[in-house]
C-alpha cells in the first residue's frame, strides 16, 4: 500500500458535508485498505467558520474555497455545496489545478454537465456524481457502466423523497396537500421553501441527468417538461384509488419508438397498483430501467438524507482515488447519440380527465363528440350526479394512448363547452 496520502478538499460542510468528513474520519483504516492508499482530509471550505463542527479540526476550516482547491497537493475535491456558482467556477478550478471531482450537485450537472466533462477530459481528470440522483441508490454508475453494453429504452422513477411523503400521506391517510406538506415540513423531509421539490424542479435535473447517461446524449433541464404536485387534490387520489392506481410524481425519460429522439418529463401521474413504482412509501425513491437485453431494473432505497448521501459521495470518492493510483480516469461524457430531445407534445400516453358538467341529456354526447374531433379514443368514462341541489354531474373520462398535443387540443376544447361548467384536474396515467 502507498503510505502518502491521497488528500482531499471537501467544499460544504452541511448535512451531506459533515456526514462525509465523519465517515472519511472513523472509517479511515477501511478507505485505505479499499482504495490502496490512506486518504486525508487536507481541507473544509465553510461560509460560517465559528460554527462547532464536531470531529473536524478546526485547523482544517477555511472560508477561501478557491485557495483551497487551489492548493497543489489536493488530489480530490468533494462538492457539496450546490448551486450553479460558486460551484460552477470551482469545480473548473479544481480541474484546471489536477484534483478529481466528486459532486452531488444535481442543479449544475443537469444545467452545465456538458461543459464540465469537456473540462474534466482537458486535464484527464474524474468527474463522477452519483449523489446527485437517488441520494444513496446506486444509480448513475450501472447506467454509465454496468449497462454501457445494452441499450436503454426507457428509465421510470420516483426521485424526490419530499413529494413521494406527501402523495402517501394524501393516499394513506386521505389527507389534503396543505395537510401533508406540513407533516412532511414538520419531519424535516420539506425544506422551509418547498419549492423545488413540489414545483418539480429537483426531480427534473435527475431526470435531465439520468436522461443523458441512459441515452448517449446531451439533455439539459430546459429541455425537461416539469409539472409539481400543488395541484394534485383528494379527489384525484380516491379517482386513482377507485382506478386500482395511486399518484406518483415520475420522472419519465424514453427513447422515441423509431431511436430518433429521446424525451424527459417530470409530473405526476396515475400508476397502477400492480406496478414495483407503486408500492415505494415514505421518502424514498424508486428507479425502474427498462433496456433491450437486461430488461426490466428496479433501484431502490432512501434517496436523500446525510448518511444515504455521503454513502454515494464516498462511493466515488474510492473510485477517483483508484484511478488516480492507476494513472487513469474513468468514464466521461459519452453524448455520441446527439439525438434530440422531443416537446412534451409529442409525447404518447394515457389522460384521466375529471369535468364538471350540466346534469342535462345530450352532455356525454358533446363530450365525446369533442374527442372523437381530436383523434382521442376514450377507454372509460364515469359519470356520478351531485346530490347538493346544483343541477352539475361530475364526469371522468379515461382515454386510450394518445399525442400528448391532442390530449392537450382536447382539454381546451372541453373548456369551451357552455355544458362544461370546469376542468376539475387532469392527470396522465402511466405505468401500464
Amino acid at each position: 500500500m502507498r503510505t502518502r496520502p491521497l488528500k482531499v478538499a471537501l467544499l460544504g460542510c452541511g448535512v451531506v458535508g459533515s456526514e462525509v468528513a465523519r465517515i472519511m474520519t472513523t472509517h479511515a483504516d477501511d478507505l485505505a485498505a479499499r482504495i490502496g492508499a490512506p486518504v486525508e482530509l487536507a481541507g473544509v471550505a465553510v461560509r460560517r467558520p465559528s460554527k462547532v463542527r464536531e470531529g473536524i479540526d478546526p485547523a482544517l476550516i477555511t472560508t477561501d474555497a478557491t485557495a483551497l482547491v487551489k492548493r497543489g497537493d489536493i488530489d480530490v475535491v468533494i462538492e457539496v455545496i450546490g448551486g450553479i456558482e460558486p460551484a460552477r467556477t470551482l469545480i473548473t478550478t479544481a480541474f484546471e489545478h489536477g484534483a478529481g471531482v466528486v459532486s452531488a450537485n444535481k442543479a449544475l450537472l443537469a444545467e452545465d454537465g456538458s461543459a464540465l466533462h469537456a473540462v474534466a477530459e482537458q486535464h484527464g481528470r474524474d468527474l463522477y456524481y452519483e449523489a446527485a440522483v437517488a441520494g444513496a441508490i446506486p444509480l448513475v454508475r450501472p447506467l454509465r457502466e454496468s449497462l454501457a453494453g445494452d441499450k436503454v429504452n426507457r428509465v421510470l422513477g420516483i426521485v424526490n423523497g419530499t413529494t413521494n411523503f406527501i402523495l402517501d400521506r394524501m393516499d394513506t391517510s386521505g389527507a389534503g396537500y396543505s395537510e401533508a406538506l406540513d407533516e412532511a415540513t414538520a419531519l424535516g423531509y420539506a425544506e422551509a421553501d418547498p419549492t423545488a421539490d413540489v414545483e418539480g424542479f429537483d426531480a427534473a435535473a435527475k431526470a435531465a441527468i439520468l436522461a443523458g447517461i441512459a441515452f448517449h446524449t446531451r439533455v439539459r433541464i430546459g429541455e425537461v417538461h416539469r409539472e409539481g404536485i400543488t395541484e394534485v387534490t383528494a379527489a384525484d387520489i380516491a379517482s386513482a384509488r377507485r382506478m386500482g392506481c395511486t399518484v406518483k410524481l415520475l420522472a419519465i425519460c424514453e427513447r422515441a419508438a423509431d431511436g430518433r429522439s429521446v424525451t424527459a418529463r417530470v409530473h405526476p401521474a396515475m400508476i397502477p397498483l400492480s406496478h414495483p413504482l407503486a408500492s415505494v412509501r415514505e421518502a424514498y425513491n424508486a428507479v425502474f430501467v427498462e433496456s433491450e437485453a437486461a430488461g426490466q431494473l428496479m433501484f431502490y432505497g432512501p434517496g436523500a438524507g446525510g448518511a444515504p448521501t455521503a454513502s454515494a459521495v464516498l462511493g466515488d470518492l474510492v473510485a477517483v482515488c483508484r484511478n488516480i493510483l492507476a494513472g487513469t480516469t474513468g468514464p466521461g461524457e459519452s453524448a455520441y447519440t446527439r439525438l434530440p430531445v422531443s416537446p412534451m407534445g409529442d409525447v404518447v400516453t394515457r389522460y384521466h380527465i375529471s369535468l364538471d358538467v350540466a346534469d342535462k341529456p345530450g352532455v356525454l354526447a358533446q363530450v365525446a363528440t369533442v374527442f372523437a374531433e381530436q383523434d382521442v379514443s376514450i377507454d372509460t368514462v364515469r359519470q356520478q350526479v351531485r346530490q347538493d341541489g346544483s343541477g352539475e354531474a361530475s364526469l371522468v373520462v379515461v382515454t386510450h394512448r394518445a399525442p400528448d398535443a391532442a390530449l392537450s387540443g382536447t382539454v381546451e376544447a372541453l373548456r369551451k363547452l357552455d355544458t362544461v361548467r370546469g376542468v376539475a384536474s387532469i392527470m396522465r396515467v402511466e405505468g401500464e
